[in-house]
This record gives structure tokens, C-alpha cells and sequence, in this order.
């Protein structure tokens, strides 16, 4: 049962009508799945899923100041992000600990759109407000409950929405974004996505997420489908893209998780910059690595990774059936010195199930 705090989606009564199995998650009610999860999962891998994403925190940087004090708060550099381009980066706190994972778009000279974890979305801009409170031109603003986010996920969803938008879309790099119509709609249209495939993420005002929806379900025809959080899941899963509570925390360092690239020292003083510069150079103490079971058990998140004599040497952060590979996969910490160990198993419910240690990601899409 549902807290009564729980919000809904612009689409929650769409996600009921189509009798998606709905659960609560950050707050929200989202759509676990419709029918078949792994259906959903194969549908992106090879034609076209479709996401309800307006759990997804936007908060808006104006300002002449705006790129600055993205510098001072932030791991990366926006202050050099151009117009239209999109960039992966961090909150951390003074000790170097993730506070969010965040991709900043650059929609003008003077506006930056910062799009947060749904778990994390206040946090972000509780601390976005305080690191920018020196920055007297810069002005922090929530505009999550006014955008819908709706992504168009797999290898047929350029064709799909170039049925509903006259924008450039062959034209729009990874990680851009720009301004269109969709169906007529003013929206912005980014190249960006969590599924490790090519698709599009699209920022539309709440009162027309229905609108949206529908015109590309329509568009989308036999070629679509509807998806939600646990074929997500799976995809960014087998696509090496790491999680917030999985393997990004406040205990976790980007440098951990092997994303040190990241941080960028060379613009100066930000917040983290200290610990992290300590850090630099120096060898994690433990590392992210995939792991594929050679059995049918799935190593979950939590679980402890064994070495040969059965002693704990990492944890399980993420773990889910491989739709993709037809196996259980997992990404996990171990600890830096057994990083070479090839004999591991996960203690699934006291049981040492063998796991092979591989390179991450499990899947890459073929260009």
C-alpha cells in the first residue's frame, strides 16, 4: 500500500489504463511493468521502448553567474558545456562521497537544466541553493512538478519520431539537446538515455505528457512498446551504467567506480575538491567489476563475492537475468588486491554459486 505523501505521474492514469503493474518507488507511483518485463527489455534491444521518466528531478540555473556556480558545486566543468550539449557528472560532498549522479543540460548562454535522481531530486537542490547562495547572479529553480520526461528508447526510435517533429534529429549528436514540436508540442528534444541504446529523452510540460504519449504510441505503432522500471533496470544493467544506492552513495567516490574522469581539478576551487584531489592518482582500495553466474541463480544486490576459500571479498551492488546474454549478471565492489582473482563465487543464501569475472558492459549496441 501506498504512503499518502506518494505522488502520480501526468501519465499514472495512462500506466492504470494499459494495466501496467504499478509500484511505489522515490516517491512516486511508477509502472513496474505492463505484461512481460523481458519483452519490454528485448522490444529496446531491438525496435523501440517507451519510458515514463517525469519522476526525474529538473531544476533550472539562470543567471550570468549560472555556469560558475555549477563549477563551484559539481564535479565537472559547465562553465565550458556549449549551448545545446549535455554532460554526465557528480554532486559530492566535502569528503568526496557521491551525493547524486546528474547529467546538466546547456539550453542557453545563461540557463542550465539539471536533471536529478527522483530519490535524490530535493537533496539536490536543497545543496545547489546553498552552494550557490555566494553566486548573486545565479538563481536556483525547481521546475520538476511543471516537466514530464518521456524517453523513446531503441534502435527505431529516430525513425518514430521523426514521423512527429520536424527537428533535426539525424543531425543531434549524443548527449545534445534542442527545441521542438512533437506532435505539435513544444518540447526539448536531448539525445540521451539509460538503456544503452540510441534514443531520445523528451522534456514536455506536464499538462501535455498524455498528448505526448499517445502521439508517439501511435507513431510507434507494432514497432513500440510500453516499458517500465524493471526492463529499465535490465537494460542499464547490461549496458555497465551504474545506479544511485547501488553503486553510487555517499560512501562511494567517483574514483571507485571508475568514473575519476569526471572531476575536473583544473577549474579551480568546488566543493569535494580537497578529498578527491587526495585522491587522485592513487589506486581505489576496492573496484567495480561485472560478473556473469555460471548457474541459473542470480547474485543479488547485497550479497557477498567469495574468493576461492569461501572469504568475503566484495559485495554485490546490482544483479538481474541477462535477457540480452541468457544469463544472471551482476556488477559488484571487490577489493583492489583480489582484483585479479579469477576463482570468485557470490554466498547466495549460503551457497557459493560461481561467477565469472568479465569487463564491463555486459552489452554494447552495434553503431
Amino acid at each position: 500500500m501506498s504512503v499518502p505523501d506518494t505522488k502520480k505521474t501526468p501519465l499514472h492514469e495512462v500506466h492504470t489504463g494499459l494495466g501496467a503493474t504499478v509500484t511505489e518507488f522515490a516517491g512516486y507511483l511508477m509502472p513496474l511493468r505492463y505484461g512481460s518485463e523481458t519483452a519490454e527489455h528485448q522490444a529496446v534491444r531491438t525496435s523501440a521502448g517507451l519510458f515514463d521518466l517525469s519522476h526525474m528531478g529538473e531544476i533550472f540555473l539562470t543567471g550570468p553567474e549560472a555556469g560558475a556556480a555549477l563549477d563551484h558545486a559539481l564535479i565537472g566543468h559547465l562553465s565550458k558545456l556549449a549551448v545545446g550539449r549535455a554532460r554526465y557528472t557528480m554532486i559530492c560532498d566535502v569528503d568526496g562521497g557521491v551525493l547524486d549522479d546528474l547529467i546538466v543540460y546547456r539550453l542557453a548562454a545563461e540557463t542550465f537544466m539539471v536533471v536529478a535522481n527522483a530519490s535524490n531530486a530535493v537533496k539536490v537542490r536543497d545543496e545547489l541553493v546553498e552552494r550557490s547562495a555566494k553566486f548573486e547572479n545565479a538563481t536556483v529553480d525547481d521546475r520538476s512538478d511543471a516537466y514530464a520526461l518521456i524517453a523513446v528508447q531503441g534502435p527505431k526510435a529516430q525513425a518514430i519520431l521523426t514521423k512527429l517533429t520536424d527537428a533535426p534529429l539525424g543531425d543531434l549528436k549524443y548527449y545534445a539537446i534542442l527545441p521542438g514540436a512533437v506532435s505539435g508540442i513544444d518540447a526539448l528534444i536531448a539525445r540521451t538515455g539509460y538503456t544503452g541504446e540510441d534514443g531520445f529523452e523528451l522534456f514536455v510540460s506536464s499538462g501535455d505528457a498524455v498528448r505526448v504519449w499517445e502521439a508517439v504510441t501511435e507513431a510507434g505503432g507494432e514497432d513500440l512498446r510500453p516499458c517500465g522500471l524493471s526492463s529499465r533496470d535490465t537494460l542499464r544493467l547490461e549496458a555497465g551504467m551504474p545506479l544511485y544506492g547501488n553503486e553510487l552513495t555517499s560512501e562511494t567516490t567517483p574514483y571507485d567506480a571508475g568514473l575519476g574522469r569526471t572531476i575536473k581539478f583544473e577549474k579551480g576551487e568546488f566543493v569535494g575538491r580537497a578529498a578527491l584531489a587526495a585522491l587522485d592518482g592513487k589506486a581505489p582500495g576496492r573496484v567495480l567489476v561485472g560478473l556473469v553466474a555460471r548457474g541459473r541463480r542470480v547474485p543479488r544486490h547485497g550479497y557477498d563475492i567469495v574468493d576461492s576459500d569461501g572469504t568475503p571479498c566484495g559485495v554485490v551492488t546490482s544483479g538481474a537475468p541477462s535477457p540480452t546474454l541468457g544469463k544472471p549478471i551482476a556488477m559488484g565492489y571487490i577489493d583492489a588486491g583480489r582484483a585479479e582473482d579469477t576463482d570468485l563465487a557470490v554466498d547466495i543464501r549460503g551457497k557459493h554459486e560461481p561467477v565469472d569475472k568479465v569487463a564491463l558492459p555486459f552489452y554494447r549496441r552495434t553503431p
